[in-house]
């Protein structure tokens, strides 16, 4: 398996519940490193140009109006395989039918508030570390 890297976004509804310490120290329990964090609140101009593949799907609206309501904290996140194995401590998008112990299960409210953002495949993570964070801004490799 290689070291991968993949973005992990706490998103608003965990952030105004006070689980980003939570969620923080599950991933590294997970063997995540954090190579990058930022605490930020993007602009709705920000989650459109985040979230620009989903503009004219039925949910592109108000998944931009949720994302930039308040705070969230970004992370560039590394291991081995780290995009699958997050997206396997995360758990599915609904935290309805996310297994027991993931991260959407314990925090997630539903689909539309589901505490995590996670990157889909190594491609996208490069994408999305790179629309958040500057190359200078990721701790190099040890």
């Amino acid at each position: 398996m290689a070291i991968e890297r993949t973005l992990s976004i706490i998103k608003p509804d965990a952030v105004e519940k006070n689980h980003t310490g939570a969620i923080i120290s599950r991933l590294e329990s997970e063997g995540f490193i954090v190579r990058a964090m930022k605490r930020v609140h993007l602009t709705r101009a920000e989650a459109e140009g985040f979230y620009a593949e989903h503009k004219g799907r039925g949910f592109f609206d108000e998944l931009v109006t949720f994302m930039s309501r308040g705070p969230i904290v970004i992370m560039a996140l590394e291991r081995e395989d780290a995009v699958a194995k997050y997206r396997e401590v995360i758990g599915a998008t609904d935290p309805q039918k996310a297994a027991e112990n993931t991260i959407r299960k314990l925090y997630g409210a539903h689909v539309g508030e589901n505490a995590v953002h996670g990157s889909d495949k190594v491609e996208t993570a490069v994408r999305e570390i790179g629309y958040f964070f500057a190359g200078y801004e990721v701790s190099p490799r040890a």
